[in-house]
C-alpha cells in the first residue's frame, strides 16, 4: 500500500458526521495555520496555469484598489465645492448662465472626474472577472489532468482502497472547488492596498479610529475562523457518505442500470436511501449554518456600534469647526468602506485559511507514491522470452484481509507455452494473473522472468510485453476503432492494425454490421451511440489484446457473455494465434481449457493440480470432479 510522504502531514482524522457538526473534530487553531502552507505551492500552480494572464489580473487589481480613496476623496471636494458657492453668494437664474458664467467650471470638472472614476472602476471590475474565469478554467484543466496523471501512476491496490477513494474524491472535487480561492487570494492584495489608503486619510484626521477599528472586528474575525474549522471538518466526515450519495443517485438513474431498477421495483428503495443519507446530511449543515448566522450576527453588531462611535465623533468635530461638511462626509465614508474592508480582510484571512485546509485534500493526493515502479536501474525486459516465468512460493495477501489470495504457490510458466488456470471462485486465479503483469507485487517469495526477480525489469516495457483482457473489461464509449485502438494507444490511428485485430478477435462480423463500422460510436451514454450485446462487446474487447505485439497474452474469462460454440472458436484462434507466444487463459468451460498445453488447478490460493486435461482426469481429483459436473449438464 503506497503511502504519503511522511513530510506531508495528513488532513485531520475523519470525525463522526454528528460530532463533526458539533464541537468534536475541529482542526485546531494550528492546523489551520499549518495549512496555509498550501498557498505558495498552489499560487505557483496558477502562475504555471498562465504567467501573463496572472499578472495582468493582478496589475489591474492594484489599479482598481486605489480607485475608492479617490473617488471618496473627490466626493469630498465636490461637496466642498458646492458648499463654497453657497458660502460666496453666487446667484444665477438657470443652469445656462451659470455654466456659460464659468461659475460651475470646477464643480462641473469635479463631478465629471467623479463620473470617469466610477465607470473606470466598473470597467476594470468586469475585466478582473473576465480575466479570473479565463484563469480559473485553465487551471482547472491544468488540474485536471496532473491529478489523472497522478492517478494513472498509483497502484491498483491503491484503488481498491476504501480510504484512498476517499481521497481521490476529496482531490477530484478541489481540481474545480478551489478557484474561489484564486479570486479570494488576489482580492485580498487588492483590498489590502485600499486598506493602506484609506488608513493614510484616517492617520491624517483622526488616528486613535484604527484602534477603534481593530477592537471592534477582532471578535468576527474569531467567530468566522471558528465556523470556517467546522464546516471543514464536517464537510471531510462526511466523504464516505457523499460518495454514497452520488452512487445511488447514478444507480437510479443510469442506462446501466434501468433495467434491473425497473425489474425489481428498485426504485423506491434507492430513492428512500438517497433521502435518509441526503436528510442527515441537510441536518448536519443547517444545525452549523443556524449556528453560524446567530453568532454572526452579535459578533456583526459589535463592528457597527464601533462604526457609530466614530461617526458620532467625526460629526461632533465637525459641529466645533474643525471638519468640513466635505470632511465629514469623506471621513465617515472612508470610516465606513475601512471597517468593511478590515472586517472583510479578516474574515477572508479565516476564510482562505480554512480553503487552505481544503487544498491538503489535493496536495496530500499528489504526495502518495506509488510502491510498484521501475528500479532506479532497471533492466530491459528480454525479447524474445527466453525460458519464462518461475512463481517462486509465491503469497499474496489483500489489505486488511484475513485470509491469504495465494500461499506457497510455485510452478513454471514456460516460454511458448499455453497456460490455463481453473478452480471455482475465489481460488486465486485473476490475483495470479495481476501478480504476472505486476500490478500487485507478492508479500512472500518472487516472480522470476528469464531468472531474474520481476521487480527488476522496467516497468513500463513489462505491461507493454503483456496482453491482458479481464473478465470485468472496460465498455468504452468510443468508436468501435477507438475501443479497439485503446489496446495499443500508440497505434490508436493505425487502421489496419485495428482491422487485423479485430479479425483475429471474430470481432469484424460485428463491426462490419454497424451502420458507420469502425467510425461507429458505441454504447448507449451518447446520442449517435449504438449499444451492443454482451457477446459483441466481449469480442471487441479481446480485439484490444491483439491489437499488442505482446509476448505473453492473457484472456481472464472474457467470454462469458458468449456461447459454448463461439466460447470454443474464440479460444481455437487464441491457440493458433499465440504461437510462439506464451499465453494464460482462464476459463470455467473444461471444453475450452482442455486445448492447452497445461492446466493448473488451484484451490483457496494453492496449487492443487498441475497436468494435461488427460493426466488430470486419470487424477481423479477436483479437476475430475468439477468436469463431470459441467458434462453432467449437457447430457
Amino acid at each position: 500500500m503506497s503511502r504519503p510522504d511522511p513530510a506531508t502531514p495528513a488532513p485531520p482524522a475523519p470525525s463522526d458526521p454528528a460530532r463533526a457538526a458539533g464541537h468534536a473534530g475541529k482542526p485546531s487553531l494550528r492546523e489551520r495555520f499549518d495549512a496555509l502552507r498550501n498557498l505558495p505551492p498552489f499560487l505557483r500552480q496558477i502562475w504555471a496555469t498562465s504567467p501573463a494572464l496572472t499578472l495582468i489580473t493582478l496589475g489591474l487589481r492594484l489599479v482598481r484598489a486605489l480607485l475608492p480613496i479617490a473617488t471618496l476623496y473627490v466626493g469630498k471636494l465636490i461637496i466642498d465645492e458646492a458648499v463654497r458657492l453657497v458660502a460666496s453668494g453666487v446667484h444665477v437664474d438657470s443652469l445656462a448662465q451659470a455654466w456659460h458664467g464659468g461659475q460651475l467650471d470646477t464643480l462641473a470638472a469635479l463631478l465629471l472626474l467623479e463620473f470617469g472614476l466610477a465607470v473606470g472602476s466598473d470597467l476594470l471590475g468586469r475585466v478582473i472577472s473576465y480575466g479570473d474565469q479565463l484563469l480559473s478554467e485553465l487551471f482547472t484543466n491544468a488540474t485536471s489532468v496532473r491529478l489523472m496523471e497522478h492517478a494513472a501512476n498509483l497502484d491498483l491496490e491503491d484503488f481498491e482502497d476504501p480510504d484512498l477513494q476517499d481521497r481521490l474524491d476529496r482531490a477530484r472535487r478541489q481540481t474545480v472547488g478551489r478557484m474561489s480561492l484564486m479570486s479570494q487570494l488576489f482580492g485580498q492584495v487588492q483590498d489590502t492596498v485600499t486598506v493602506i489608503s484609506f488608513a493614510v486619510g484616517l492617520l491624517v484626521y483622526a488616528p486613535w479610529l484604527i484602534a477603534l477599528l481593530a477592537v471592534a472586528l477582532i471578535p468576527a474575525f474569531v467567530g468566522e475562523a471558528h465556523f470556517n474549522a467546522l464546516g471543514y471538518s464536517l464537510n471531510y466526515a462526511w466523504t464516505p457518505e457523499r460518495r454514497q450519495l452520488e452512487y445511488v443517485r447514478q444507480m437510479g438513474a443510469s442506462v446501466e442500470t434501468a433495467k434491473e431498477v425497473k425489474i425489481f421495483n428498485l426504485h423506491r428503495f434507492l430513492i428512500a436511501r438517497y433521502r435518509q443519507l441526503a436528510d442527515k446530511f441537510f441536518k448536519a449543515n443547517r444545525a452549523l449554518a443556524r449556528r453560524r448566522a446567530l453568532w454572526g450576527t452579535v459578533l456583526a453588531g459589535l463592528g457597527t456600534l464601533g462604526y457609530y462611535v466614530a461617526y458620532g465623533y467625526i460629526a461632533w468635530r465637525t459641529v466645533k469647526g474643525d471638519f468640513s461638511i466635505g470632511d465629514l462626509t469623506f471621513l465617515a465614508g472612508s470610516f465606513r468602506r475601512l471597517r468593511q474592508l478590515l472586517e472583510g480582510l479578516l474574515v477572508g484571512f479565516s476564510q482562505v485559511a480554512g480553503q487552505a485546509l481544503y487544498l491538503d485534500d489535493l496536495f496530500s493526493f499528489f504526495q502518495i507514491e506509488p510502491e510498484i515502479a521501475s528500479p532506479a536501474d532497471a533492466a530491459a525486459v528480454p525479447k524474445p522470452i527466453r525460458t519464462g516465468f518461475v512463481f517462486d512460493n509465491v503469497g499474496f495477501r489483500y489489505p486488511d484481509a484475513e485470509h491469504w489470495a495465494l500461499r506457497g504457490l510455485s510452478f513454471e510458466l514456460r516460454a511458448g507455452e499455453v497456460l490455463a488456470l481453473v478452480g471455482e471462485n475465489g481460488a486465486g486465479k485473476t490475483t495470479l494473473v495481476k501478480l504476472l503483469a505486476r500490478l500487485y507485487d507478492p508479500d512472500e517469495g518472487r516472480i522470476l522472468l528469464d531468472g531474474r526477480d520481476l521487480r527488476e525489469y522496467d516497468l513500463d516495457q513489462l505491461r507493454a510485453s503483456i496482453g491482458v483482457i479481464f473478465q470485468d473489461f472496460v465498455r468504452y464509449h468510443l468508436t468501435a476503432g477507438e475501443n479497439i485502438g485503446v489496446g495499443q494507444i500508440d497505434a490508436m490511428d493505425d487502421g489496419e492494425r485495428i482491422r487485423e485485430a479485430a479479425r483475429r478477435s471474430m470481432a469484424d462480423e460485428v463491426i462490419e454490421s454497424l451502420p458507420m463500422g469502425y467510425d461507429q460510436q458505441i454504447g448507449r451514454r451518447f446520442k449517435t451511440g449504438v449499444d451492443l450485446s454482451g457477446g459483441q462487446w466481449q469480442k471487441i474487447a479481446i480485439a484490444r489484446a491483439y491489437m499488442r505485439d505482446a509476448q505473453v497474452m492473457i484472456l481472464d474469462e472474457p467470454t462469458a457473455a458468449l456461447d459454448a460454440r463461439a466460447e470454443f472458436e474464440v479460444f481455437q484462434r487464441f491457440k493458433e494465434l499465440s504461437q510462439d507466444k506464451t499465453a494464460v487463459l482462464i476459463s470455467h468451460r473444461f471444453s475450452s481449457v482442455r486445448m492447452a498445453d497445461r492446466i493448473l488447478v488451484l484451490a483457496q490460493g494453492r496449487l492443487e493440480a498441475s497436468g494435461t486435461h488427460e493426466e488430470l482426469l486419470a487424477q481423479g481429483g477436483r479437476y475430475a470432479e468439477l468436469f463431470e459436473l459441467q458434462a453432467a449438464g449437457y447430457r
